[in-house]
Parts: C-alpha cells; sequence; structure tokens
C-alpha cells in the first residue's frame, strides 16, 4: 500500500500501518531528509535479511540504524565519549550518520559489523514519528543494486513492487546530500564521509576530528 502523507488522513493512515508492518517484520518504505528510506525492525533478524535481499547485498555490507530519539542511543551502547554526545547534541535530528561500538549484549544481526553500528537521527516528522513508535530501524537508501536511490515512494514501489508492504509518499529535498559520516568507535572521532554537515561544523564541536586519509 502506498500512502499519499501530504493529505492528513492518509498521513494517519500510513504511520499506523507502518508501524504495524515493522512491528510485524516487513519491510517499509518512508522518507527522510537525505533520501527515501526502506527498513524494517533491526531487532527482527528475518526483517534485515529481508531488507539486504530486497536490495541486492549481503552481509558484507552491514545496515545502518536510525533511531527516533537521542536517548535511544543509551540503550544501544555501554557508554558514549563527551565528543559523541556533543556532536549528538549539535547535530540531532539531522543529516549526521556516527558509528559506536554496541552493546554486546544487543539481540540484532545488522551484518557484519565487527562490533559497531552506524547510527542517525534522521530530521523529517514523518520519519521520526514512525521511528518512537517502532524503535530502532534498520535502514538503508531506497534502491536496488546499482539504482539511484528513489527520488518519491513511488519510484520506490517501482523497484520493489511486494517486497515491501508499505510505502510512505511525502515530500523529501529536491538536491538531497548524503548525511556526513563521522567514527567515534576509536579514541579520536574520524571523518568518514563529508556530507550535509561540513568539515568545519564539526570541527567547531570536535576539535580533534581526524581525516580517515590521515
Amino acid at each position: 500500500m502506498l500512502y499519499d502523507c501530504a493529505k492528513l488522513e492518509e498521513r494517519d493512515r500510513g504511520v499506523t500501518a507502518a508501524v504495524e508492518a515493522v512491528q510485524r517484520g516487513d519491510l517499509v518504505v518512508l522518507p527522510t531528509d537525505t533520501v527515501f528510506g526502506i527498513g524494517g525492525d533491526a531487532f527482527k533478524a528475518w526483517a534485515v535479511t529481508a531488507l539486504q535481499n530486497a536490495k541486492g547485498r549481503d552481509r558484507s555490507m552491514p545496515v545502518s540504524v536510525l533511531v527516533g530519539s537521542r536517548n535511544t542511543l543509551d540503550g544501544l551502547v555501554y557508554g558514549l565519549s563527551a565528543t559523541a554526545r556533543d556532536l549528538v547534541e549539535a547535530f540531532w535530528p539531522g543529516p549526521l550518520t556516527i558509528i559506536i561500538e554496541h552493546a554486546t549484549s544487543l539481540q540484532w544481526d545488522l551484518g557484519e559489523t565487527d562490533g559497531k553500528v552506524a547510527v542517525r537521527m534522521p530530521l523529517h516528522p514523518l520519519a521520526l514519528e514512525v521511528l518512537r513508535e517502532t524503535g530502532p530501524m534498520a535502514v538503508s537508501s531506497a534502491n536496488k543494486g546499482e539504482n539511484p536511490p528513489a527520488k518519491t515512494a513511488a519510484d520506490a514501489r517501482d523497484q520493489f513492487g511486494y517486497a515491501v508492504s508499505v510505502y510512505l509518499e511525502a515530500a523529501v529535498s529536491s538536491d538531497p546530500m548524503a548525511s556526513t559520516i563521522v567514527d567515534l568507535s576509536g579514541s579520536r572521532p574520524v571523518l568518514i564521509r563529508a556530507g550535509a554537515i561540513s568539515h568545519e561544523q564539526l570541527i567547531e564541536v570536535a576539535p580533534d576530528l581526524e581525516h580517515r586519509d590521515q
């Protein structure tokens, strides 16, 4: 089902349908502040496997996680560094993905993660509404194989069809930029990918930020 969330009545039904689908272990497509994402419950192994299969990926490319609250991080790790908390406070919700060591007690399988997870809190009201009901979701850009990321939920439906239970249509940026990725799993923060948040913005918060190639 595709729901046009620009219409209030459809939005409410769509959010409910998406939350119920994720709770069943099905896949959904939803907008974020960067691109449309395809995702499922991060704690249901079969949902993550279905996501990887739909994308045409294997376990060597682990799936990122979206959360609906900064506080959710405390349940995913044993402890966050001061730098990590400062970056999250400054740039979440928004286009900053952080790589952190996750708690070994977590019952999830996101692929070959080496004990780490890439986490983001998106700045999109519809995504946040869903995430606050579902909890952490394993999410990847809504495209199959080498296709470009879908610009609408309808585009995503053309690619994924019945592999996805619910599609939420809503406006996203007409010129989206990928999220900036910072690895916080080591002793110092490392900029892995430049994106919507600039290096200059990052070093105002994390002066000891390093580049991956340094």
